[in-house]
């Protein structure tokens, strides 16, 4: 019989246990996804730490990821990849239309922005977009409050509908005890590099874990420290993910994300007198009104119709894909069967 005990402050719970055992295949034990590298990872096992050899990148199991839950044999090699509970998908920053999945079974994601330099409220709204979608609990944070001049909180809030907002400092500790006891599960680090999310990484852990470095004092722009994503055991319960700093932040499928993150503004939209209103001076429209009266500034709106437009030409683009392989897999089809039928035609002659 297999003891978990040792996978319990990597996540494993009654509830993970439930939904995997049974997947389990004979001669592998469950294990979790710590780090990657390119052909092998770091994975907690139930009995400890180890190295396991990925599966290669034709094979059936591909794409592994920071927080995935595998199966393992007993030569450490990875034969399952259990089905995901959340993930955090961006589009591919190589413009391909495949999504790139930056972390697995997350329950809380720490959206972090440097309360010291410029705050980017279309970054933090892109950012809303993606956690909303994986199924996440987002809290936005401002970071290094010790720092700021003045705190854009009040700035923040009305563009987080649903997520809390909070102000800390990793190195006065202001506003981590609250942090803490917010913090559920699998919980994940992004933001832009510079944001503090290493020092603040560090500083939940209770231990110097992961390598920091200071931004360019010219511009407040950061260095990229962090690396890889890796995943650490939390000491009030619960793991974290840190992640390397996002440049890019292409959406992926993000519709219903979209939708959360601007849901003030599809309430608007619901009282506009016309059903299909485009929200372009027509009259009863309610965002316009809004718009006029205060209640929602042009910036907000402007945000919401880029990020729709994007994600619906990131998704006529991954439907053109499927679209291209299904007629690539008939024509693989069509030629077999052509194949077939002269053979049995020169074997008649």
């Amino acid at each position: 019989m297999v003891d978990y005990d040792l996978l319990v402050p990597y996540g494993w719970t009654e509830a993970v246990a439930n939904e995997y055992e049974a997947l389990i295949m004979d001669g592998c034990v469950p294990a979790r996804v710590i780090r990657m590298d390119r052909s092998e990872c770091d994975v907690a096992t139930p009995s400890g730490r180890a190295r396991a050899r990925c599966p290669r990148a034709d094979a059936e199991i591909s794409g592994l990821c920071t927080g995935d839950w595998v199966g393992i044999d007993a030569e450490s090699n990875v034969r399952q990849l259990f089905p995901r509970r959340s993930a955090i998908v961006r589009s591919s920053v190589s413009g391909r239309s495949h999504g790139q999945v930056l972390a697995a079974n997350v329950d809380t994601v720490l959206i972090c922005t440097a309360a010291d330099a410029d705050v980017d409220l279309g970054r933090i709204e892109r950012m809303l977009a993606l956690a909303w979608e994986s199924n996440a609990q987002p809290i936005v944070l401002l970071t290094k409050v010790d720092a700021a001049l003045d705190i854009p909180i009040d700035e923040v809030r009305p563009i987080a509908p649903g997520a809390t907002v909070l102000a800390v400092s990793a190195s006065s500790g202001a506003g981590l005890d609250m942090l803490a006891a917010m913090l559920d599960g699998t919980v994940v680090l992004l933001g832009p590099s510079g944001a503090g999310k290493s020092t603040l990484a560090n500083a939940l852990l209770g231990r110097d874990v992961f390598v920091t470095n200071s931004v360019r004092t010219a511009d407040k722009k950061g260095r990229h420290t962090t690396v890889h994503r890796e995943l650490q055991p939390l000491p009030g319960g619960g793991t974290l993910i840190d992640t390397p700093g996002l440049r890019g932040i292409g959406l992926w499928n993000a519709a219903e994300g979209i939708e959360k993150t601007f849901s003030d503004l599809e309430a608007l939209a619901e009282q506009c007198r016309f059903g299909d209103c485009a929200h372009n001076g027509e009259p009863g429209c309610a965002v316009g009104e809004a718009i006029d009266n205060g209640e929602l500034t042009q910036r907000r709106f402007d945000s919401y119709r880029k990020l729709a437009r994007e994600n619906a030409w990131m998704a006529a683009r991954t439907d053109k894909r499927l679209q291209a392989e299904r007629e690539r897999a008939w024509r693989d089809i069509t030629k077999q069967h052509r194949r077939t039928y002269q053979e049995r035609n020169s074997q008649r002659r």
